[in-house]
């Protein structure tokens, strides 16, 4: 490669099993540009080293995976927005003065997907009903309330977490047990799953969606198995579903735009390549 090459890599402990050098790697040769996009492991011990002389990797740019989202947030000297609400970045770069910049592009993927799945699918004054209370769903309520959604119900085991969530979002927001969410359910129009309940090798979700309109959209961010049963159950009774795999393709975008120069398109082939490496037929 030449001396020109950019290179930018995903970042995190463990990374060897993170798809993102599959799709940056899919948009590097689809756009044929001089570029890598490779693994770097972070051990928590080094992190806050590695991210606060960011500029000595050799990288122009990063994603950042668990546990150091809110590492990599501390040592930006700018963040955006979303990265300033959720006190996490996901995505990293180097400005023009080699300052260290980051995004939290997770609610913008979470959009993007269900843009591109379900058109028309964010009603003005939306009511939603979002399962789970941890860093998934912190990033989901930021998009829902970027996109103009008036009620957010926060949903928990620990009602505690919830709680947490209410506090930092505001008046959009409420927080509920878990037992209240059938009651809930009757005035939804979206429904998210960010817990990993469903996900391969976990227990089942298992809720009553009966009084659940038939109108309201049915998400779920898990993606291994594609299909969770949340999604099964509500496609059987007439629910228009969208899986979780998009959401990770399409907070990719950002990142890959702002390394590479190039605005990418969530396409078919690329979700045929991701779903294939993870064993699923298209």
């Amino acid at each position: 490669m030449s001396g020109e090459t950019r290179k930018a890599a995903i970042t995190g402990f463990p990374v060897d099993q993170s798809r993102s050098p599959l799709v940056h790697g899919y948009w590097l040769k689809k756009h044929g540009l001089d570029g890598e996009y490779g693994r770097v492991s972070v051990t928590p011990e080094r992190a806050d080293a590695f991210y606060e002389d960011f500029a000595a990797s050799g990288l122009i740019g990063a994603n950042v995976t668990v546990p150091h989202k809110e590492v990599a947030a501390a040592a930006c000297a700018h963040l955006d927005d979303a990265a300033k609400a959720m006190g996490a970045a996901n995505t990293l770069w180097l400005d023009e003065t080699g300052a260290l910049c980051g995004a939290n592009t997770d609610g913008l993927g979470f959009l993007g997907n269900l843009d591109q799945l379900a058109p028309g699918w964010d009603p003005s004054n939306g009511t939603a009903v979002v399962m789970g209370a941890g860093g998934a769903a912190r990033a989901i309520i930021w998009a829902l309330l970027s996109r103009g959604f008036t009620a957010v119900h926060i949903v928990n085991r620990t009602f505690e977490k919830a709680k947490v969530l209410e506090y930092q979002f505001g008046s959009k927001t409420k927080a509920y047990a878990w037992d209240k969410l059938g009651t809930l359910l009757g005035e939804t129009d979206l429904l998210v799953n960010t817990t990993a309940l469903g996900m391969t090798g976990k227990a089942s979700l298992k809720i009553d969606l009966e009084p659940l309109p038939v109108s309201a959209l049915v998400t779920d961010i898990v993606y291994v198995p594609l299909e969770t049963d949340l999604l099964k159950q509500a496609q059987k009774r007439g629910n228009k579903t969208v899986d979780g795999l998009g959401m990770l393709l399409h907070q990719a975008v950002p990142g890959f735009e702002r390394w590479f120069g190039v605005r990418p398109e969530v396409d078919k082939e690329l979700r045929d390549l991701v779903l294939a490496d993870l064993g699923v037929t298209p």
